[in-house]
């Protein structure tokens, strides 16, 4: 079905010109509260962004196309990372669309919000939606999907979700992602004077740094990963460190898992300050809960026939980023994260192409027809 391609593109450029950083989405939630009611959506804005401490709330969104397909959810977010502010796209020659360089470009993921608008008004111009469509529209998902966490997601009517928001080729499904932990070891040693009586003293830091040692990090296994990514302690450089703090992550394609490196974090941390007698704190958060949607899942194989139609190879793939559909999996509902069409995410050097938001949009369209 043929797309609206200057109609897609100059959305794409506006909607990425409004500030919406994580948080702070309000000014974009309330065009695309504008967008959705003209194409005839009912719209509803959730508490959200008062639970999280955010400006506005998710956008919730039904379209009645009657006919006899089931719903399908379309579920894409609203917020970029930093740096989001005044951001500028410059469309170049060869398609090619790019941030001014000072910012990122926002195609993550308004290339999906963008596409999704553009397959529904393209299928509403040719009077041939034949099923309910629930648009699910997130805010503060790249803060690990607090946003959709909010949410209320009793009041989704569809089984299934496809969520465009994934840097990767058209014609990938991404059928399973990981749960991110997160971890703060806090040591409490004593301190003394460095030179005068540094015998007299518990070095945090030492018994951090023994902690650390001990722990493998980096990619422990095709399925498992830990990192440390913040340290800190110490006051002054004569003074035996009476304080330091560890924070890191882990993730895991099975939850349980994630789980057991957590506790051996934790017996790790708790040797290391035994050994020097320092006081530990450990405390550990779910971030996000792993999904795993089954290859032959109908959600997939419908995925897969509407890219055959544009003569696209398939295949299906495993990320270990998080994203909405973590959480929709949470709740039954089966999904998939598809790829966008975004590039060189979270950085100035963000890009996509006049191509690839014109190939999302054929999909979107596809899959609401199949």
């Amino acid at each position: 079905m043929q797309i609206n391609r200057e109609r897609l593109v100059q959305s794409f450029l506006a909607l990425t010109s409004i500030d919406s950083p994580s948080l702070g989405e309000r000014a974009m939630a309330d065009e695309l509260k504008r967008r959705l009611l003209a194409l005839g959506f009912t719209v509803q804005e959730d508490g959200a962004g008062e639970t999280i401490g955010g400006s506005c709330g998710n956008l919730y969104a039904v379209l009645r196309g009657g006919g006899s397909l089931p719903p399908l959810l379309l579920c894409a977010h609203m917020d970029t990372v930093q740096p989001a502010q005044n951001k500028r796209a410059v469309l170049q020659s060869d398609g090619t669309i790019r941030s001014a360089g000072d910012t990122v470009l926002g195609a993550d993921d308004v290339s999906a919000i963008s596409a999704i608008l553009e397959s529904v008004q393209t299928l509403l111009e040719r009077n041939a939606l034949q099923r309910d469509v629930e648009v699910l529209f997130t805010v503060s998902e790249e803060t690990y999907g607090t946003g959709a966490m909010a949410f209320d997601c009793s009041v989704i009517r569809s089984k299934e979700a496809y969520v465009p928001d994934f840097d990767g080729v058209h014609g990938q499904a991404v059928v399973a992602a990981p749960t991110i932990l997160s971890f703060r070891a806090e040591i409490t040693g004593k301190a003394s004077h460095a030179g005068f009586a540094p015998e007299q003293g518990v070095s945090a830091i030492s018994a951090a740094a023994r902690a650390i040692d001990s722990l493998r990090l980096g990619r422990i296994t095709d399925d498992l990963t830990r990192n440390i990514g913040k340290i800190h302690g110490g006051l002054l450089t004569n003074i035996v460190p009476e304080a330091c703090a560890v924070e890191g992550e882990i993730r895991a394609s099975v939850h349980a898992e994630a789980l057991d490196c957590l506790e051996q974090t934790e017996r790790a941390f708790q040797t290391a300050c035994d050994a020097f007698g320092a006081k530990l704190t450990f405390s550990g958060k779910c971030l996000i809960t792993a999904y795993h949607t089954p290859e032959d899942a109908p959600v997939v194989r419908r995925y897969f026939r509407a890219c055959e139609t544009f003569g696209l190879n398939t295949e299906t793939v495993r990320t270990f980023g998080g994203s909405d559909n973590n959480i929709l999996a949470q709740h039954g509902i089966s999904g998939i994260v598809i790829p966008s069409a975004m590039h060189a995410c979270h950085s100035s050097n963000e890009y996509t192409s006049v191509f690839e938001l014109v190939r999302l949009a054929e999909l979107l369209t596809e899959l609401l027809c199949l």
